[in-house]
């Protein structure tokens, strides 16, 4: 079935047509930082009031890893601690950093009545695959061995992310599987899982709005450089079990070039008997979620997101 735009997403893709913006694969990688940073004051939406906002430094071996951990006014405590969401945000590992994803993140917090600590892991071309992955897990590891000074109940730690972040959160997950931590939940928001663009989505054309399909490959050539595509930490559809995962939320946007990787990670799971919420959402692009001034769809999707972390307990 062709994919057909809401009414709304039409009108900022037209938008964005008419901007004149450069594609990123013509930029340079600080470049393209620079243009992504400065759409987030015209798509993101007014922030919630919170009881804080604070900066923190994780220790890692290469130095520490910058993070940001959001407290909500309003706080789901049993015991005097609360759950906590450590997200990871989307920008194809080379883009995006805490400000870009600050508001979704607020907003989740607000509205799942939860913890969310944003990380800022290192970024490609700089600092190649697997430099990620291994932020976010010492990152997640870290959250979960000071939990309890954070005001965060161990037992109730999920990871999620968007896009690119959505492929760090499922790699932390199979990882957390095998060596810890425990982990409640993964919130997967149309994730990358499958390098191989083998899927339908990667080839028609109404999916190459906004994450093109020239510039996956900019993304791609930038993170891995000339590693393995097939290795699991990078692939994460490639791992060889997902039996045993935590509870996962797939979402999916109909004009995607990642939609179908996203959906076919979702059956994995399922088929592995993983309990899977799923959600599609057929006339947004990829990258609408963080664009909740411009489309209320980012809202709404905020908002079943906030009421499955509740759910979670």
């Amino acid at each position: 079935m062709p994919v057909v735009l809401d009414p709304d997403a039409a009108a900022v893709y037209k938008a964005f047509q008419e901007a004149g913006r450069p594609a990123y694969e013509t930029l340079t990688a600080p470049e393209a930082r620079e243009y992504y940073r400065a759409a987030r004051i015209v798509s993101n939406p007014e922030p919630p009031a919170l009881e804080s906002s604070k900066e923190l430094a994780i220790p890692a071996p290469h130095g520490s890893i910058p993070a940001r951990i959001y407290t909500p006014k309003t706080l789901r405590k049993t015991g005097g601690l609360a759950p906590c969401l450590v997200f990871f945000h989307g920008g194809g590992w080379v883009i995006g950093d805490l400000d870009t994803h600050e508001v979704v993140c607020q907003k989740m917090a607000h509205e799942g009545e939860l913890i969310v600590i944003s990380v800022d892991y290192r970024l490609a071309p700089e600092h190649r695959f697997p430099a990620a992955v291994d932020d976010a897990v010492t990152a997640t590891r870290w959250v979960a061995a000071n939990a309890k000074d954070l005001g965060i109940d161990a037992t109730r730690l999920i990871v999620g992310g968007d896009s690119a972040g959505g492929n760090l959160a499922a790699v932390v997950a199979l990882t957390a599987r095998d060596g810890g931590p425990k982990l409640a939940a993964q919130l997967l928001i149309y994730p990358g899982t499958d390098f191989s663009r083998k899927h339908a989505s990667h080839r028609e054309p109404e999916t190459s709005i906004l994450l093109t399909h020239s510039v996956i490959g900019w993304f791609a050539n930038h993170y891995l450089g000339g590693a393995d595509s097939t290795d699991w930490r990078a692939s994460p559809a490639r791992a060889k079990s997902f039996a045993g995962l935590p509870p996962a939320y797939v979402l999916t946007a109909g004009a995607d070039p990642l939609r179908d990787e996203g959906d076919e990670y979702a059956k994995f799971l399922k088929d592995a008997g993983v309990p899977v919420t799923y959600r599609h959402f057929p006339g947004q692009f990829h990258g609408f979620f963080t664009m909740g001034k411009l489309l209320n769809q980012a809202n709404v999707a905020v908002t079943e997101i906030s009421t499955w972390l509740k759910g979670l307990g």
